[in-house]
């Protein structure tokens, strides 16, 4: 998306997939969707093809081409472990990522089995790479906590949760291996309301545990006028971030090469994927 963000708790979107499809109560008021929506039939437009699945292998070397180290909301505009993802092109993913090591990067998923499986698995060589940050969307008990125990059971540095929209009391949370937790409201129309309780629960859980602790936003039909206080105070918690150099230009450019050989437009079509630029 875009080498700049205005999500809170981030400094740019990348999205070397675009597009998802909804598996819980978390995803009903999705907004990539809604945006992604807005631009389909659009000719030339990245969201020609609204919100369906596509693989956008053009973008996968893009990190290696900014030379500031920022923080890296992977996929802010799809899920980079859906089903329909090849685990060839999640590598690629992840090799970039690798390589790249002066960003930090925060992985996102709903699947959280499958995140738990790769790591385990074809991903263990980024697993444990302390500037690759891996987390799970946790919206209720019945669909979220599970995701954590996923998420536990991956080998990881860093290990975050993103609990967005917060649509119940989440109760009593294990936080063994829990790193960071970002909590907001759901915003939009037709949001879902998030009450003070659930969030100070969760603040006071991880004030006890050491968690790092960042409230984004109460959210509703108006959020910059609920705004992101919580009992008159700002919790922006994050994890401390390593410091790596940037590639010299020679290295930066046999990076990019490297990368951009390991899954092309023209492997999705032997695939019969789709793609997008």
């Amino acid at each position: 998306m875009s080498e700049h963000s205005a999500i809170e708790w981030t400094d740019a979107t990348w999205n070397p997939v675009r597009g998802c499809t909804k598996i819980t109560p978390g995803c009903d008021h999705c907004y990539a969707e809604t945006f992604a929506e807005r631009f389909r039939g659009v000719p030339g437009h990245p969201y020609e093809q609204g919100f369906d699945l596509r693989l956008v292998p053009a973008k996968l070397a893009e990190p290696l081409r900014w030379k500031t180290p920022k923080m890296i909301f992977v996929n802010s505009m799809s899920d980079l472990f859906h089903k329909d993802v090849p685990d060839e092109y999640i590598e690629a993913v992840c090799r970039t990522m690798e390589r790249a090591n002066w960003h930090t990067y925060q992985v996102l998923t709903k699947r959280s089995s499958r995140l738990r499986n790769m790591l385990q698995t074809r991903l263990r060589f980024a697993a444990g790479l302390p500037h690759i940050w891996w987390g799970v969307s946790v919206e209720d008990r019945a669909h979220g906590l599970p995701r954590v125990e996923h998420l536990r059971q991956a080998p990881a540095a860093v290990r975050f949760l993103s609990v967005e929209p917060l649509l119940e009391d989440l109760g009593e949370v294990n936080w063994e291996g829990i790193h960071w937790v970002i909590v907001g409201g759901e915003s939009g129309p037709g949001a879902r309301p998030m009450q003070k309780e659930w969030v100070r629960s969760l603040r006071d859980q991880c004030e006890r545990a050491g968690v790092a602790y960042f409230f984004k936003q109460w959210g509703g039909v108006r959020k910059s006028k609920a705004g992101r206080e919580l009992d008159g105070k700002t919790y922006d918690g994050v994890p401390s971030r390593v410091e790596l150099p940037v590639l010299d230009s020679p290295h930066r450019l046999a990076a990019i090469a490297e990368i951009e050989a390991l899954f092309s437009a023209s492997r999705a079509n032997e695939l019969g994927l789709v793609t997008g630029q």
